[in-house]
């Protein structure tokens, strides 16, 4: 398996490793990447859950039994759902958004892909991510996964992250750019 040093280096990457290798062997990977995800859209989605996996003052009894409830209503397969668990009775809840981000690209650099994080002043439509995935692939030499956030204060362009490069066509970065030379 090829994890960057960095990954394998983190608490959280150490985690993610440890459940890439446990859903390798069962062949669930696919499942348990998808059950992070979804994991990770329900912790931005409600910020009861949010506020759950960050507070330092719910005993690990609680927290265990209230991500148990939680994966059972976002019906994760059983290993996730394990995991999550282990998750609570380490005190390693807060870490969760960072050991699914760094579990999505140890699954995306073995299958050969990269992840580009794109954020963009409006919502991109179908056609325009196809249009950018294409010319990213061609750029990268392999398949890219693209994710998306919309940040109104970028007022038009995108800013393209892509492991540690950073593309930033933004009108606010020209704008600032554009303010800085003026100012001699």
């Amino acid at each position: 398996m090829e994890n960057s040093g960095a990954i394998k280096a983190s608490l959280q990457g150490r985690y993610a490793s440890a459940l890439f290798e446990l859903a390798s062997e069962q062949g669930a990977v696919t499942s348990v990447e998808s059950d992070l995800d979804t994991v990770a859209r329900a912790i931005k989605e409600s910020d009861d859950f949010a506020a759950l996996i960050r507070n330092p003052e719910v005993s690990r009894a609680a927290a265990a039994k209230a991500v148990d409830a939680v994966a059972g209503v976002l019906a994760v397969s059983p290993l996730t759902r394990n995991f999550l668990g282990v998750l609570a009775e380490n005190r390693r809840l807060s870490a969760l958004p960072e050991i699914t981000r760094a579990f999505a690209a140890i699954a995306a650099a073995q299958r050969g892909e990269t992840t580009a994080h794109v954020t963009t002043a409006h919502p991109l439509d179908e056609a325009q991510l196809t249009q950018l995935r294409g010319k990213l692939e061609a750029r990268e030499g392999r398949n890219v996964k693209i994710t998306t956030d919309v940040d109104p204060e970028l007022l038009g362009g995108l800013v393209v992250t892509i492991g540690s490069k950073r593309i930033d066509s933004s009108i606010r970065t020209r704008l600032n750019s554009l303010a800085q030379a003026m100012k001699g």
